[in-house]
């Protein structure tokens, strides 16, 4: 069996503000919410186990600068990082060119974890 990211498991203080970010303006696809937990979908037509599952848990968040910092594909980065920021997020790093070929902003959620948005330089 090949290995892969089953699952990314953020810790969130307000699972519905969480969501507003996650679902709404990162685009990942519900699979279901139930108190407390929301689990969501990097692509929801995709075979069952081959996507990468994003698990929002209401609990208290423990962040750090130099955490997990899960990288999210969106269509337009600059326009997601506008989105992001009416959810609560802040914005660490300003959307820019990276070398490496891609679109980049780095961003603090509403519950302090970083994560980046991602597009590739067209």
């Amino acid at each position: 069996m090949a290995t892969r990211i089953a699952r990314i498991t953020i810790s969130v203080e307000d699972l519905a503000r969480a969501l507003a970010l996650y679902r709404d303006v990162i685009g990942l696809d519900p699979v279901y919410e139930v108190e407390g937990l929301a689990m969501l979908t990097t692509d929801a037509a995709a075979p069952a186990g081959t996507a990468t599952e994003v698990l929002l848990h209401h609990r208290t968040p423990s962040t750090g600068d130099f955490a997990v910092a899960p990288s999210f594909v969106v269509d337009d980065v600059d326009a997601a990082t506008g989105a992001a920021v009416e959810t609560g997020a802040t914005v660490v790093d300003e959307p820019a060119d990276q070398e490496w070929g891609e679109r980049q902003s780095v961003l603090r959620d509403a519950d302090g974890h970083i994560l980046c948005l991602v597009s590739p330089i067209r």
